[in-house]
């Protein structure tokens, strides 16, 4: 969970390592460093608590020359926040420093090794272990840092993205990873190292994307070589990217993540461009195209996803329930992996995971491929573990999503489930032709209704400032609805840190009921679709015990209006595509209370965007 960049080449290293801290800081950003082997040939570690910009005043009077170095921005495991547990991490002699996003889960019995080896420590981190570690094995069986990198991680159990840079052999990177994404961006007599590829793009379109349990050997003036941990050469396909360096800043926008509430009408239309042809009446997705049988035999289907993607997983399970006739389960990534679940072959798992690097998604993937299912991938990040680890998947193409609180990546992952419950209900045969087409024109009508949702952005930023020192919310929503009340309540969590749960609306008389006084806001998501009177009443119940009731409403509805204090208009729309519309204001609405409230809101408190550890 957090993010490394590296650079050896021509140039002056350390303002690249810093515009790539930056790219990256979304990963985390509770504390950052950098380590430059200088033009005088000192290995010289700079590091810092708090962001980015921290890092950057503290280095101001600080050598930072050199043409080769490595950077970290962290969000702790190990150790709190603080100058000492920052990365890097030097070794004890400092001829070596070492950078770690992961955990390294037999730290303590290593670091106990080394202790009665002589080895100290300054941290309380698992990363200055490995670093030790490395340097120990180094000495003792007198052999180069890639040998020793290579031995080292045969001792090691965990997860890990790690780079090492030798004071003494300035022309060499040593990187490896396990569990953890790496890339490798390739440039014009120079090599870029990173997370994922937003820091690269400016620089390279040219990337290559490190498999797990390998090691990287990145030489300044030669090619670059792959070996396994078991030091077995490797050979690798050069990807090019697709990046648009547009796509990482902000537009104009003063936080990403309103840039990314606004981009959903386009993301939405990229989502399905190519895959659902209106004049046609037709979806198709090359992922199930390709494996026809396995959907059209499909016994069951697993969907694995955690927080936000979870939440796209539940709206999945009601569509392909209802289109295709298939029982579908939903399952935390975190639970699945440990409870020894009944997988058999024939059945679907669909992972979910907008980084492509979610661990536990990671795991539960490796599990149910063990048991024999087939599985099939949904994520944003093009090269990342997970579409390479799956049979099959449909990328969602949002391009970078920054903010930590998804939004766009949750609408087009609903998106990219509603053309696989289109998909699979028409190669099973499940659905009427006069259903299929109305759907699919349904579908491609939602950018433009997403668009009129925005247009209520001032009246919600207008309504936010009400509330925005409410310590807690209560979401009500039923059928397509509910995972949407579970999903305005996460965002409005995650950003505002104020207390917010979701529930079934119907659930409320079942002990939330006791919550509600006047001083209780609750967001009833009521669209005049599926079980709209039901939802009437359960809003009646909360006036009954004068709560305050913000609605989501379908356009001109005249009933909700007369019960609830304060109503959001959406377009009307089937209610199977009401979360692709409804989610618009409730992100609106979490966004601008927490601005209000001062919040950071691109990179809340404790919280990372790529979640690579349990």
């Amino acid at each position: 969970m957090c993010g490394i960049v590296g650079y050896i080449g021509k140039r002056n290293a350390y303002p690249i390592l810093i515009k790539g801290l930056q790219r990256l800081e979304y990963r985390g950003y509770d504390s950052a460093g950098v380590a430059l082997v200088s033009d005088s040939g000192e290995l010289n570690v700079y590091k810092t608590k708090g962001k980015v910009s921290d890092l950057e005043e503290y280095a101001q009077s600080k050598d930072t020359s050199g043409t080769v170095g490595i950077a970290h921005t962290r969000w702790a495991t190990h150790g709190e926040p603080n100058n000492v547990n920052a990365h890097p991490h030097y070794s004890q002699s400092e001829n070596l420093a070492l950078i770690h996003p992961g955990i390294i889960e037999n730290y303590v019995v290593l670091k106990e090794t080394l202790q009665q080896k002589g080895y100290t420590f300054q941290s309380c981190t698992d990363t200055e272990v490995l670093v030790q570690l490395i340097e120990y094995i180094k000495v003792s069986n007198k052999v180069d840092l890639a040998k020793a990198v290579q031995m080292a991680l045969n001792e090691v159990v965990g997860a890990y993205a790690i780079a090492v840079v030798e004071k003494s052999n300035p022309d060499l990177i040593v990187a490896a990873r396990r569990s953890s994404p790496l890339v490798v961006g390739i440039g014009e007599d120079e090599y870029f190292l990173a997370s994922d590829a937003t820091p690269i793009a400016e620089y390279t379109s040219h990337v290559v994307y490190v498999d797990d349990e390998e090691i990287a050997l990145i030489r300044r003036n030669q090619d670059v070589r792959y070996f396994s941990i078991a030091n077995v050469e490797k050979t690798h396909e050069i990807h090019e990217l697709e990046m648009n360096l547009s796509q990482l800043e902000k537009g104009g926008y003063p936080h990403f993540m309103l840039k990314e509430i606004f981009d959903q009408p386009r993301t939405l239309s990229d989502c399905m461009r190519g895959r659902i042809n209106v004049g046609a009446n037709s979806v198709a997705l090359s992922g199930v195209i390709d494996h026809r049988q396995k959907f059209i035999n499909a016994k069951r289907i697993v969907i694995c996803a955690c927080g936000t993607s979870w939440h796209a997983g539940l709206i999945g399970r009601y569509m392909i329930e209802e289109l295709c006739r298939i029982p579908v389960e939903v399952e935390y990534s975190s639970e699945f992996r440990y409870r020894k679940p009944v997988i058999n072959q024939g059945d679907i798992v669909v992972a979910i995971s907008q980084s492509g690097e979610t661990a536990d998604t990671l795991a539960a993937i490796e599990l149910a491929k063990q048991n024999g299912a087939f599985i099939y991938g949904i994520c944003n990040v093009v090269g990342s573990s997970i579409p390479r680890m799956t049979h099959s998947g449909t990328y969602t193409h949002v391009g970078p999503e920054i903010g930590v609180a998804s939004t766009k990546a949750f609408t087009a992952q609903v998106t990219v489930l509603a053309l696989l419950a289109l998909n699979i209900a028409h190669e099973r045969k499940t659905i009427s032709a006069a259903d299929y087409t109305m759907h699919i024109q349904e579908l491609s009508l939602i950018p433009e209704k997403v668009a009129q949702a925005l247009k209520h952005n001032e009246q919600i930023e207008r309504l936010s400032s009400i509330f925005t020192y409410a310590h807690n919310f209560i979401y009500l929503g039923r059928g397509y609805s509910y995972p949407l009340a579970l999903e305005g309540a996460l965002k409005l969590k995650e950003i505002s840190y104020i207390h917010a749960e979701g529930y079934p609306a119907a659930e409320m008389k079942h002990g939330p009921i006791a919550l509600i006084d006047r001083e209780m806001p609750v967001v009833a998501i009521a669209p005049k679709r599926g079980t709209y009177e039901k939802v009437i009443s359960n809003m009646q119940e909360v006036k009954a015990r004068k709560g305050k009731i913000i609605a989501i409403t379908t356009e001109g509805d005249e009933m909700v209006k007369r019960i609830a204090d304060y109503c959001i208009p959406i377009p009307d729309t089937p209610e199977c595509f009401v979360p692709l519309v409804g989610a618009i204001p409730l992100q609106l609405l979490a966004y601008h209370i927490a601005v209000n409230k001062g919040c950071n809101v691109d990179q809340p408190r404790n919280l990372a965007k790529s979640v690579t550890v349990e």
